[in-house]
């Protein structure tokens, strides 16, 4: 008898639970509570895979705490995430494709992060174009957005959209599951937050921010642009009464905007020569400010207002370059190193190139740096002379134009 096959009580099939682990899989990740690795969870997957259906679909599965970990961010502050275990990472992954189509349908286009066919570069695309639009700019940074979603107000969106029981059960469960944290002690939700790191919470906080923000900017304040990547929000205002109403708004909804990085700017060019001391902006990696630009009509520069990687992407950049200590790596030619890089390289390029790749080029020096270091190490002709270990480079760069990434693009002036 195929126990796969019997029917139960909630329509969850096996052909769902099987299509979830499968995107699970490819979405890797740690082990949650139960400290189950994927190698190991698929040497059993067949036993994990149906007793998780088997639960499901009677409506007896109850999740199990979310695992908690501490993350530095790019502020020296510390985010905490939740690691559910990788079956909790199916049984949400199944709800999440199940309710996703019928969300994305009423979703703004001005909302980018954690959608299917959306991306950050779309994203900055959109307040790049605005920018040069509106004089105006307020970055809004919600403080702890993923720990301080109201629960209440979030199953009543949910409810909005979300008709079968099963579904608004389980969704319940996830939210009041309770969180094992770093210090080893298990903490009960207090009808606030979803854990960020679970694999509905996204397409959850999407939701409520649809509502809390979204909807009530378009339908109150009228025919202000504004470009949303989860939490992070760019709204293109007039004048300054704006951000006043969008400040009372987001505590109304019980959201704090952090007063550090919740700013106004003034997008300051060519054309806009207002004196204003806030003229610069961070977003998704990138930095917004005035930039000085090329026009090939004209054949002239001019001041624009622009982004490239900022400052401290550049920073962080340079610090793994640091960490990975690229002049004592033992490979035992530049062939190997290379392979070991580029994947990083191409990570860094694909992104922080999109847009004035030439930016990066200070990156790229600071790598070309730590080859050369690496070269007067490995070889006894270098050790005296750093002028002759860049001619190296420069040499091997000549005979091997493709060996790493960045070598392809000539914006990216890397060998000083």
């Amino acid at each position: 008898m195929n126990l796969w096959s019997e029917t139960k009580s909630i329509p969850i099939s096996r052909q769902m639970v099987w299509q979830a682990y499968q995107k699970v899989r490819s979405n890797k990740g740690s082990a949650g509570v139960d400290a189950i690795e994927m190698c190991e969870f698929d040497a059993n997957r067949s036993k994990h895979l149906y007793k998780l259906w088997n639960r499901m679909a009677s409506g007896s599965y109850f999740p199990p705490p979310v695992k908690e970990v501490a993350i530095s961010k790019k502020d020296g502050s510390i985010r905490k995430l939740g690691i559910p275990t990788i079956s909790d990472r199916v049984g949400q992954m199944v709800v999440k494709m199940f309710i996703e189509p019928r969300l994305e349908a009423v979703f703004s286009q001005n909302s980018y992060g954690y959608r299917p066919a959306k991306n950050a570069h779309q994203a900055l695309q959109s307040v790049r174009e605005n920018c040069w639009k509106q004089d105006w700019v307020i970055g809004l940074d919600i403080k702890g957005f993923f720990d301080t979603i109201d629960h209440n107000k979030l199953m009543l969106a949910v409810k909005k959209h979300v008709f079968e029981n099963w579904v608004l059960l389980y969704i319940k469960r996830w939210l009041e599951a309770p969180v094992f944290t770093t210090s080893g002690e298990l903490r009960q939700k207090q009808g606030l937050g979803t854990p960020q790191g679970g694999v509905i919470s996204p397409l959850l906080a999407n939701l409520f921010l649809h509502y809390a923000f979204d909807k009530w900017l378009e339908n109150t304040v009228g025919n202000v642009p504004f470009t949303r990547y989860a939490d992070d929000v760019i709204v293109h205002c007039r004048n300054k009464s704006q951000a006043e109403m969008i400040h009372q708004r987001m505590a109304s909804v019980r959201l704090e905007l952090h007063p550090e990085k919740t700013k106004i700017v003034y997008c300051r060019d060519y054309r806009r020569k207002g004196n204003y001391p806030k003229v610069k902006f961070d977003f998704l990696g990138y930095s917004f400010q005035p930039r000085t630009a090329f026009s090939k009509k004209k054949k002239a520069l001019f001041l624009g207002y622009d982004c490239a990687i900022s400052s401290s992407s550049r920073k962080r950049i340079a610090d793994k370059l640091e960490k990975l200590n690229v002049g004592k790596l033992t490979f035992k030619s530049i062939v190997g190193v290379a392979q070991y890089l580029n994947p990083m390289i191409r990570g860094w390029v694909r992104y922080y190139g999109k847009f004035k790749m030439y930016e990066l080029t200070k990156v790229f020096r600071l790598l070309s740096r730590r080859l050369v270091w690496w070269a007067r190490k490995r070889y006894k002709r270098y050790k005296t002379s750093i002028r002759k270990g860049y001619k190296w480079l420069a040499s091997v760069r000549k005979q091997y134009p493709s060996l790493f990434y960045h070598w392809l693009f000539p914006h990216i002036n890397v060998i000083a």
